[in-house]
C-alpha cells in the first residue's frame, strides 16, 4: 500500500493503523466521534482503510466482525460524551473564545447542520467531518431527547462505523483496489467534504445583494 500523501504523516491512516493498531484506531473513532478536540482526525479514510487491512492481514490480525462492533461501540460512546457534554455546558458553549483547537465557525456549521436535519442529523453527520465532531454537541446543547438522541446514535454509529469499515473490507479484496489505494482514499476523502463545499456555495447564493447605498439629493 502506499502511504496517502494528503497531509502530515501522523494524520496517515496506514501510518497511525501501523503504529497503533486497533487501539489507537478505536480512541481515533471515540474523539472524533464527540470530542471538540477530534474533528481534524482522519475517520472516513481510517475506517476505510481498517476494512482493507483487515481483509489482507497487515498489521491488524483480530476478525472483521470483532473490528466492526468494536468501531460501532467507540462511535456511539463518542457520540454519547460530546452529548452529555452539549447538555452540561450549554448555550454559553457559542461564546467560547476561539484556540488552536475550537473554532467558533465549526460549532455555527454543525448548529446549522442540526437545525436543517433535525434528529437525522445525527444520522447523517456521520458522514460529513468536522460536522460529525459537533453536531451531537449540538444535540446536546439543544437539549434534544435523550431517548431519540440515542436512537438515532446507534443507527448513525452503526452505518458509519460499519458500513465504512465493510466497505473498505469488500472493495479490498480487487486487486484494483490495493494497486490504487492513495488514488481511493483521497476520493472518499473528497466526497465526505462535498456535502460541506455545497452548504458552503448554496448559502453563499442565498445571501442577498448588498443594497446600493441612495445618494442625497441636492
Amino acid at each position: 500500500m502506499n502511504s496517502l500523501a494528503l497531509g502530515p504523516e501522523w494524520l496517515d491512516p496506514e501510518y497511525l493503523i501501523q503504529t497503533f493498531g486497533l487501539i489507537g484506531i478505536l480512541l481515533i473513532v471515540f474523539a472524533e466521534s464527540g470530542l471538540l478536540v477530534g474533528f481534524f482526525l482522519p475517520g472516513d479514510s481510517l475506517l476505510f482503510t481498517t476494512g482493507l487491512l483487515v481483509t489482507t492481514g497487515q498489521y491488524l490480525t483480530q476478525p472483521l466482525w470483532l473490528v466492526c462492533l468494536l468501531i460501532v461501540v467507540f462511535a456511539i460512546a463518542g457520540d454519547q460524551v460530546g452529548y452529555m457534554f452539549g447538555r452540561k455546558v450549554g448555550p454559553p458553549l457559542f461564546r467560547r473564545p476561539d484556540s488552536r483547537f475550537f473554532k467558533q465557525e465549526n460549532l455555527a456549521k454543525a448548529h446549522e447542520f442540526f437545525e436543517k436535519h433535525g434528529p437525522k442529523s445525527i444520522v447523517l453527520a456521520r458522514f460529513v467531518p468536522i460536522v460529525r465532531t459537533f453536531t451531537p454537541i449540538i444535540a446536546g446543547v439543544s437539549q434534544m431527547t435523550y431517548r431519540t438522541f440515542v436512537l438515532f446514535n446507534v443507527l448513525g454509529g452503526i452505518l458509519w462505523g460499519a458500513g465504512v469499515t465493510l466497505l473498505g473490507a469488500w472493495l479490498g479484496q480487487f486487486d484494483l483496489v490495493r494497486d490504487h489505494i492513495e488514488k481511493v482514499l483521497i476520493g472518499i476523502v473528497l466526497l465526505s467534504v462535498m456535502p460541506i463545499v455545497i452548504e458552503v456555495l448554496r448559502s453563499r447564493r442565498k445571501k442577498p445583494a448588498p443594497e446600493p447605498e441612495l445618494s442625497p439629493e441636492p
